[in-house]
């Protein structure tokens, strides 16, 4: 009985043991390359008949990093611009929507051609936590217009953390007049 109790224990050993060894796994050094968000949700295109004095520009300041006790010191942030039609009958027609950086250059256009969007749509393009290519004064010129007097609504969410502390804070857009 002894001999069949010290077989056992070996047994229940050896297959902690194995299973010990095959869990644990090397950890990957290699960087994982991140993938920009560029595609659009919205695959409606809107006629290109645009009439100038119906197009307004909205500027979006984004916060995708800000500075963390010193100027070296950054806190990466994930930014969304969230475009939302307000009217409950008319539809909002958006021609441009082009991400600039600090410096004033264009990083990238979300849109190709107009598009559209319906009675209480919204949507949204994500600047993501690793996407540094903006920096700490970003941000989105919008041009659109509306067959009618519409008032949508241009804002940014920009959400990051600090060791256990997350935090949110929203920016809203303004009207540019030229």
């Amino acid at each position: 009985m002894r001999k069949l109790k010290t077989v056992i224990h070996s047994i229940c050993l050896l297959v902690i043991v194995v299973t010990t060894i095959v869990s644990c796994k090397e950890k990957s050094t290699e960087e994982i390359p991140v993938e920009v968000l560029d595609n659009h949700t919205l695959d409606r295109k809107a006629n290109a008949i645009l009439i100038d004095s119906l197009v307004r520009q909205v500027y979006v300041p984004i916060y995708s990093d800000i500075y963390n006790q010193t100027r070296d010191s950054r806190t990466l942030l994930t930014a969304t611009l969230s475009i939302r039609n307000t009217s409950l009958k008319d539809s909002l027609f958006v021609s441009k929507i082009d991400y600039y950086n600090t410096e004033g250059d264009l990083v990238r256009s979300y849109i190709d051609s107009p598009i559209y969007l319906t009675p209480m749509e919204s949507i949204d393009y994500v600047i993501e936590q690793q996407d540094t290519s903006g920096g700490s004064g970003a941000n989105f010129m919008i041009d659109w217009y509306s067959k009618k007097q519409l008032n949508p609504l241009f804002q940014a969410v920009m959400v990051g953390g600090l060791g256990a502390q997350a935090f949110s804070f929203t920016t809203e857009g303004i009207e540019v007049i030229e």
